[in-house]
């Protein structure tokens, strides 16, 4: 499977965590960054091995807070550059998340979530780290993230990753669980000419009339540095020149505008699938590795006579309101199952317009069918 092409079509049989590099270098990256955590170091080795064949280039940092940096640099030099880590690495990143956020500077962060807080289980699952994703950096900024529960979709995610990033000019997660990362299947790769892939917008403007932040844009155009145009970059607030401009006037400008360009563009980045739910009675909300086991509770369901339907939250970044909205006025209830001990069943709750009920794991071990199906049980009598 080494070999040269920068998209190797065909039928394979490999880790999630080897796929979601593969759909990285097939969107167009030619750079990683990162640090080896468990259980996400075989993207790292993955991309040590391929990106040199195809141009590209792999270095391993002395810590995630560096790779993150490195990544920032290499993305504003033109490149679609990306990293991985665990969760504890996660939370060294998320100061330059923010900065990346702030300098609308394109990139992808595949994190490979397993069980915590602190070390915890290393190689074990969880989906511990869905709302330090969202919230974690200081300060008013939005994230686009996506939940994979299959091998195949470790690829297709990648993609989709980076060309939301390239799209909105911002920093996109591959929230994978350890079980769907380090797990072993077929996976199908496209064609290169079926694969969509976007770049960033440039500018079509003379040097000298240039704004590096330019709000008349929602998403300004992005001059790459070296090709002749002036950059300023700070993360402090900035004017559309990209001086600092530390006073109420300057944020009220610049920081409303990140904010808006995921959401005036919701509709057109929040995926979700739903199963069965035309004439369910109760939901089940679920992501991630949870899909598997979810939706063989809903056909067992079924067959007992409940009436169950499965949305299942591709996109849990931006959260997919208006579909949990929308399934909240359909049901009696919902159950949102997750493992971890309640995180987005938050978002679900402030979103529904029927009882929520929460089933968790504290990590470690992915549902039984079984689990989910007594939990839709008790949340129909």
């Amino acid at each position: 499977m080494l070999d040269s092409r920068p998209v190797l079509t065909g039928e394979h049989f490999v880790k999630g965590d080897v796929a979601v590099m593969e759909g990285a270098i097939a969107a167009g990256c030619r750079f990683y960054a990162g640090y080896p955590i468990t259980p996400s170091s075989e993207i790292a080795e993955r991309a040590s091995q391929r990106l040199p064949l195809v141009g590209g280039e792999y270095i391993q940092m002395e810590d995630e807070i560096g790779s993150l940096a490195a990544v920032i640099g290499a993305s504003c030099g033109g490149a679609k550059a990306m990293t991985a880590t665990s969760g504890p690495g996660l939370s060294l990143m998320m100061e330059h998340i923010g900065l990346a956020s702030m300098l609308e500077t394109p990139c992808v962060i595949v994190d490979v979530q397993r069980g915590g807080p602190s070390t915890g289980l290393p190689t074990l699952t969880s989906q511990g780290d869905m709302m330090q994703a969202r919230w974690g950096s200081h300060g008013d900024y939005e994230i686009v993230a996506y939940a994979p529960s299959t091998v195949q979709e470790m690829f297709d995610f990648a993609i989709k990753a980076f060309n939301a990033a390239e799209t909105y000019r911002i920093p996109v997660l591959v929230m994978a669980d350890q079980i769907i990362a380090q797990m072993t299947t077929k996976l199908v790769i496209p064609p290169e000419e079926e694969i969509e892939t976007v770049y960033r917008p440039i500018p079509d403007v003379p040097a000298e009339e240039y704004l590096p932040f330019d709000s008349s844009y929602l998403v300004p155009p992005m001059a790459l540095a070296g090709t002749g145009y002036r950059l300023h970059m700070t993360g402090l607030t900035h004017s559309d020149a990209g001086y600092p401009e530390t006073n109420v006037p300057g944020q009220e400008a610049l920081v409303p505008r990140l904010v808006r360009k995921i959401r005036e563009n919701e509709e057109k980045i929040v995926e979700v699938e739903e199963r069965l739910v035309d004439d369910a009675e109760v939901g089940l909300v679920i992501y991630g590795s949870t899909a598997g086991p979810g939706w063989e509770a809903v056909q067992a369901a079924r067959k007992e006579g409940i009436k169950a339907g499965m949305l299942r939250l591709v996109t849990p970044w931006p959260f997919p309101r208006t579909p949990v909205r929308r399934l909240s006025e359909q049901v009696d209830a919902i159950l949102v199952a997750e493992v971890n001990m309640g995180q987005m069943v938050h978002p679900v709750t402030e979103q529904a317009e029927c009882p929520v009920h929460h089933l968790g794991l504290p990590g470690g071990r992915i549902f039984h069918p079984n689990e989910i199906l007594r939990g839709l049980r008790k949340v129909v009598t």
